[in-house]
């Protein structure tokens, strides 16, 4: 998981060279300079431009939708009539003039789906009975992806010369680089889906079966606290084990870490004292769903587990400007911080997975600098905490209706 910012970066790198490179072979530098930029310059900036507009639409790979909406920029980057982008199951979409053509495509990609080599057709070499047609030449470039053809692109013009060829090939590998990063995007979602379905079953035996024992004893003595922490255990578990979206909003994270509390203090009583220190203004900043609580049960049982004495857990959320910190403090048993490292490396063994899945989801979401932040030693307590941008389009829940809390 946290092999993935590297490989990012030197996609990033190949997709800004790759496009370089088109701009050098498709304009002329002019000496004369226009206000603050050069022609070339500015003929950068505009096929830098076009090509962010075309990957946006590519985030979910070669899709019929994603590549129609991207066709038209990839189009105005490689300046044909026409462009076809196909897959191995037929054509994607068809974007310019010649809409009849469109039905060619397939045959005429079938090499380059199969072998994974550019194809060349120049001038009566793609037929056509209308004699206004712009299309009489054809370059088809593989798209690959993991060291397979997944598409081909397709560029048609009255000719295919070998400025179109260079240029299209060029588009091609981008294209390419692009499939791939969606690729590493759906791995990376299906890796926090699996280590959030890991904690949920960590979460079911261990604190189920605790918390209905704790309600139980007050069912004759006290049943009105009873049913109060029944349905506090009903909410818990509802967001704990809900089916949405990967992020929630920090008030409903710490709304439930607040039910965790109530249910953990009716077992432990006056032995666990909480300490909350909310800032107001980042209650609406998206977090990762199962980020807090996993903590907070972590310093809860660990803490505890050799202490006959109170423990107090402390709960920070705190706003640093463009961040929001989150802190999670107990006075508990503490631990060895090699252990710590270890159980966050993966080189040690425990029962436990909150604290490393906890980091491995911040490092996968935010990047490797954004990963847990412990300070421990044994019986010296424990200091967990971890920072979040306050905003982050991507992953707003109100960017995506399934990421609301339900």
């Amino acid at each position: 998981m946290k092999g993935f910012d590297v490989p990012t970066a030197l996609v990033t790198l190949l997709l800004v060279l790759i496009v370089w490179s088109a701009v050098r072979l498709a304009l002329t530098v002019r000496g004369r300079s226009r206000g603050f930029l050069s022609d070339a310059n500015r003929a950068t900036y505009e096929t830098l431009h076009t090509a962010a507009r075309a990957a946006r639409h590519l985030g979910a790979g070669l899709t019929p939708t994603g590549g129609a909406k991207a066709a038209k920029h990839l189009r105005v980057l490689l300046d044909t009539p026409a462009l076809a982008l196909t897959d191995a199951a037929g054509v994607v979409t068809w974007e310019g003039a010649g809409g009849h053509h469109a039905e060619q495509v397939a045959a005429l990609a079938r090499s380059t789906l199969r072998d994974g080599a550019t194809v060349v057709l120049d001038q009566g070499e793609v037929h056509c009975l209308d004699p206004d047609c712009p299309i009489r030449g054809v370059v088809i470039s593989p798209i690959a992806s993991e060291g397979r053809v997944v598409g081909a692109l397709a560029a048609f013009g009255p000719h295919a010369d070998a400025g179109l060829v260079r240029a299209t090939g060029e588009v091609a590998g981008w294209l390419s680089a692009q499939i791939e990063l969606a690729e590493l995007g759906k791995e990376r979602s299906r890796a926090t889906e699996a280590e959030l379905a890991a904690l949920r079953a960590q979460i079911s035996p261990h604190f189920i079966y605790n918390s209905l024992a704790a309600i139980a004893s007050f069912v004759r003595t006290d049943p009105d606290r009873a049913r109060d922490l029944l349905l506090e255990f009903a909410d818990f578990t509802r967001y704990a084990l809900r089916r949405g979206g990967a992020f929630t909003t920090l008030a409903d994270e710490l709304r439930n870490v607040e039910r965790y509390l109530v249910l953990e203090q009716a077992r432990f009583g006056e032995r666990l004292q909480v300490s909350l220190l909310i800032a107001p203004e980042v209650l609406s900043v998206t977090v990762p769903y199962l980020t807090i609580q996993p903590l907070v049960e972590n310093a809860v049982r660990h803490g505890l587990a050799n202490l006959e004495r109170t423990q107090t857990v402390s709960i920070t959320a705190g706003d640093l400007g463009s961040e929001a910190e989150i802190v999670i403090d107990d006075d508990g048993s503490g631990a060895d911080p090699a252990r710590i490292q270890g159980i966050l490396d993966g080189t040690i063994e425990t029962q436990s997975h909150g604290l490393a899945n906890v980091d491995a989801r911040l490092r996968t979401i935010y990047g490797d600098d954004r990963g847990l932040v412990v300070e421990t030693a044994p019986g010296a307590g424990m200091r967990v905490s971890f920072r979040v941008p306050k905003f982050l389009p991507a992953t707003h829940p109100a960017a995506d209706p399934k990421l609301a809390t339900p």
